[in-house]
């Protein structure tokens, strides 16, 4: 009996072996290439460190990505730090009327490459800059003039 049960199994091992593994796709991620459309450099602000470049691209299914290259740094040991982009180069929140001048992107999480999807109802004209926020301290860590 033990003999059947062990032939059983390496017979199903075997049969399952030579599946390929399915790509997973992370929506996240941009899809293909990003052509940049308007980019700018980080400004330290408060001492942050802040540094690199950040960069409002398409990718090659139509979506829309702000991201950070590989040499993008500030200061993450203070909790978390927010990106949001905004009509200037100053976090101005106005949460009675809808933030209209901000539109929250997301926490950065790393220092490098970074990419944050763009909600593809987002008016992405009205926005010139990207500011790095951080809240539990509530001053900014950097901003970017997006041209």
């Amino acid at each position: 009996m033990k003999k059947i049960l062990f032939l059983l199994l390496i017979i199903g091992f075997v049969s399952c072996s030579g599946e390929e593994t399915p790509e997973v796709i992370d929506p996240t991620l941009p899809n293909g290439s990003l052509t940049i459309q308007r980019s700018g450099n980080f400004v330290d602000q408060n001492g942050a460190g802040s540094t690199g470049t950040a960069s409002i691209g398409i990718d090659s299914q139509g979506t829309s990505f702000l991201a950070f290259n590989s040499v993008f740094r500030t200061a993450l040991a203070t909790g978390t730090v927010t990106v949001y982009l905004s009509t200037s180069g100053t976090f101005n929140p106005d949460p009675g009327n809808g933030n209209p001048n901000l539109l929250l992107v997301g926490p950065v999480r790393n220092p490098g490459e970074n990419f944050f999807r763009i909600p593809s109802d987002a008016d992405l004209a009205k926005f010139t800059h990207v500011i790095l926020w951080c809240g539990s301290v509530g001053i900014p860590f950097g901003n970017a003039r997006l041209q």
